[in-house]
């Protein structure tokens, strides 16, 4: 049977359930979204002299909900317009529409009672073979499925998403014990393809993978960082960005997540898994305990273990003394080790320097992976047959860069061994025997596939599931063809080229240039086509600021004319090359990297994409073809008698503000990206095979080579009502002096300069314009600081 889903029911409004029904509406599904009738009325209600009955109040509990998701930031949801996605109702007056959808999913809170009183209802209007599924993060599925009906059973698994669903990639599946295995292979498939996840298989087991792992991960470093007298600073500034972690690392975590959820979880581990050897572990030490007391429950009560005040009209961030229990000033962390590996821009490469460490930092990473090493070789097979999946799970649901056991293989399975015994623990068996048969690792690659020692054959298997995605980390030996220091070029087949930066944060300088050109070079002579794709945290933050910073402040005005022509170029080559060019940016694309965006043939765009001309921030004007190209398209696409001032006024105010995209979606919004050309993927993963399946297609359907545009530019008609504005807003005290200057170079470039009527003129007419703006703002002393400022504080300066 070939199952489709088109509407979903979601039953449980509250931050999941909201959080789920607008995750499903981003993937284009019709969500009716239920929640309970309230028992009584509000004030505001009593004061509207509403009743009980009306429809207004039944429903307020999951409109209200709904709404608060909807206003949160980060937001839920790609664009607030998909939001007409998702119908809200009731469970006493709306259950029977349940006979309409494909897939029910209960997201109510976590009672065994309450969950079996919401399936029994569910059970009168499901239509057979509909998916069921509910989001616990714990409770036995034994329990839920009692007493329901063969088919409920059949047709009835664990759906965990973490939270927030939108940007967390963890979505495990737990089959009931009479799940039939085509709904857990739709499952798993359809979490990965359509949802835009990262599937994985769990077992049954008390908090599955994710989390059995990740809370034992808090709870133990609870119990170490008073052994080691950290500071909560120390701890956060240890379990970073510097080993792959994000920024918010351990108690700034636990803050946003909520004390009280994570000590809930602890506590069904320490009552759930009595024969778990950590099982003490579990036990609340007692700072958490009085925190609890105090309410002191991170974000939502305003204070965990990080406090903001506000001191003679400064906000400061106050820290939780650990012995005294008293808040304090932040102190800053510092460890030489720390300083060892700062050189060091692989996090993969750090591991091994990090352990070797000989201050506290290093103690710390000693007792730190040597616990985790310890609980996750046996959890095998407790909670997991296949090592790969732990992975997978800390990897998608704690956004970790490696999970456990990929550290353990930088480190050396041997060194990981030496840890434990030094901490008092020893190796499962099963590892004993993978080193007797002579594997020496956890992974390996071949043939351009991940491979991981599967523990009853004795052997390394390929990782399933990698046949769509193309994974440059497995490809880069076997396959680059030419490389510099900043990036490198990959043939992934039928003549398709891969361009991916390897710059620090994937910056633009010459080497990427050259590789751009290089790569476009062999595409139009030895090869068919070209893609700009890499999979690290960010596409790119854009141009090499430091380097146009240097080049201004020692007045080297001609070499720095040359980078910005030279930059303009190759953008520009990505528009008129005869082969076909196609930009696969995710996460942050600023900048040059938006510019490179704006002129490829296609573009393939996560749905994660924060796309943005951001110039403005540190004093300049987008000088990479940006300014130029927003000019163009305002005048794309307008029908006869449209006034094409009112859409260039739009692209000088996304530009002026530095507007950023905070969804592919809305990129289309801001014209960054052109509806019916560009396309958005969910899954990241798939992103550059889906890259390369259309630069195929794109061969396939005949591809030539674009001829160069003329642009109608509108002179002092758009002149004039650019400077009136700039003005205004100086006057207003919304815009400072430079502020002013900035906007009016901007103007002069998407006006087309002081041209007395509309006149039609060439793309590189606009790109010297842009250029000679670009430099004429390098020369101010005041882009000088803004550039310094965001140079050394990553914040920009308003003077």
């Amino acid at each position: 049977m070939k199952r489709r889903i088109k509407k979903v029911a979601i039953i449980g409004s509250g931050i999941m359930g909201s959080g789920i029904a607008c995750h499903f509406a981003n993937i284009g599904i019709e969500v009716l979204l239920l929640d309970i009738v309230p028992r009584e009325l509000n004030d505001l209600q009593k004061k509207k002299g509403l009743t009980l009955e009306s429809k207004i109040v039944r429903n307020s509990i999951v409109n209200a909900a709904l709404t608060t998701s909807l206003k949160s930031k980060p937001s839920p949801i790609y664009d607030q317009k998909f939001a007409s996605r998702i119908t809200t109702g009731n469970v006493d007056d709306d259950l029977n529409k349940i006979a309409d959808v494909d897939w029910v999913m209960e997201v109510v809170v976590e009672r065994l009672d309450i969950k079996q009183q919401v399936f029994e209802k569910v059970e009168q209007y499901r239509k057979p073979g509909t998916l069921i599924t509910s989001n616990t993060s714990g409770i036995p599925i034994k329990f839920m499925n009692e007493g329901r009906s063969e088919d409920f059973q059949k047709h009835f698994a664990v759906t965990h998403f973490f939270n927030p669903p939108r940007y967390l990639k963890l979505f495990e599946v737990v089959p009931g014990p009479n799940c039939k295995q085509e709904v857990t292979d739709f499952l798993m498939m359809y979490g990965e393809k359509f949802l835009g996840k990262t599937s994985v298989l769990a077992k049954d087991t008390p908090a599955f993978i994710g989390n059995r792992i990740g809370i034992f991960g808090i709870m133990s470093l609870f119990h170490q960082v008073k052994e080691l007298g950290l500071t909560i600073e120390e701890v956060d500034k240890l379990t970073g960005p510097v080993i792959g972690r994000p920024k918010s690392a351990t108690f700034r975590t636990v803050d946003v997540v909520g004390l009280d959820t994570l000590v809930h979880v602890a506590n069904g581990l320490y009552e759930n898994c009595p024969n778990d050897e950590a099982h003490e572990l579990f036990k609340l030490p007692g700072f958490i305990n009085t925190m609890m007391e105090n309410k002191w429950l991170g974000s939502k009560t305003k204070q965990g273990f990080y406090k903001k005040v506000v001191n003679d009209g400064k906000k400061e961030i106050l820290s939780l003394d650990l012995n005294s229990l008293e808040y304090r000033s932040k102190q800053k962390a510092k460890f030489a080790t720390l300083e060892l590996t700062k050189t060091v821009d692989k996090v993969i490469d750090r591991f091994k320097i990090l352990v070797k460490g000989k201050d506290k930092a290093g103690e710390f990473y000693r007792k730190n992976f040597a616990a985790m090493f310890a609980y996750v070789q046996n959890r095998i097979p407790e909670i997991s047959d296949e090592l790969y999946r732990i992975d997978d799970a800390m990897k998608a649901g704690f956004g970790w860069e490696h999970g456990p056991f990929e550290i353990w293989d930088a480190i050396g399975v041997e060194k990981g061994i030496e840890l434990l015994q030094s901490e008092g623990f020893e190796p499962a068996p099963w590892i004993t025997k993978m080193l007797a048969s002579g594997n020496t690792s956890f992974y390996s690659v071949s043939e351009g596939a991940k491979n991981y020692y599967a523990i009853p054959d004795k052997k390394q298997v390929k990782v399933p599931g990698q046949d769509s995605f193309i994974i440059l980390d497995n490809i880069r030996e076997s396959k680059t063809i030419w490389s510099n220091s900043g990036a490198s070029i990959q043939h992934l087949g039928d003549g398709v080229l891969n361009v991916e930066f390897q710059s620090k944060m994937n910056t633009l300088g010459g080497e990427v240039l050259a590789a751009i050109n290089k790569g476009i070079d062999l595409a139009e002579t030895e090869y068919d086509a070209v893609i700009l794709g890499n999979q690290g945290p960010n596409f790119s933050v854009g141009a090499n600021l430091g380097m146009v910073f240097m080049m201004a402040v020692e007045q080297e005005y001609d070499e720095l004319n040359f980078s910005v022509k030279y930059f303009q170029d190759t953008v520009m080559r990505l528009r008129y090359s005869s082969c076909p060019t196609i930009v696969a940016p995710h996460g942050y694309a600023f900048g040059g990297a938006c510019e490179m965006s704006l002129h490829a043939d296609k573009v393939i765009a996560a749905a994660e994409t924060y796309m943005g001309l951001v110039e403005f921030g540190v004093g300049i004007i987008p000088g990479g073809a940006g300014s130029k190209e927003m000019a163009v398209r305002a005048g794309e696409g307008l029908l006869k008698d449209d006034v094409k001032l009112n859409k260039l006024r739009d692209y000088f105010i996304n530009v002026a503000m530095a507007k950023v995209a905070t969804s592919a979606y809305e990129a289309y919004d801001l014209g960054f990206l052109k509806p019916h050309k560009d396309l958005v993927v969910v899954n990241k993963e798939r992103q550059i095979a889906t890259a390369k399946r259309h630069a195929i297609q794109m061969l396939e359907d005949g591809y030539s080579q674009p001829t160069p545009k003329q642009v109608k530019v509108l002179g002092q008609q758009a002149l004039g009502m650019f400077l009136v504005g700039t003005d205004s807003l100086e006057k207003g005290h919304y815009a400072s002096e430079h502020d002013k200057k900035m906007a009016n170079k901007l103007g002069y470039v998407m006006a087309g300069g002081d041209l007395s009527e509309p006149t039609i003129v060439s793309e590189q007419y606009l790109l010297d314009l842009e250029r000679e703006a670009f430099m004429s703002l390098c020369t101010e002393r005041k882009t000088l600081e803004r550039i310094e400022h965001m140079l050394k504080t990553g914040k920009p300066l308003r003077n």
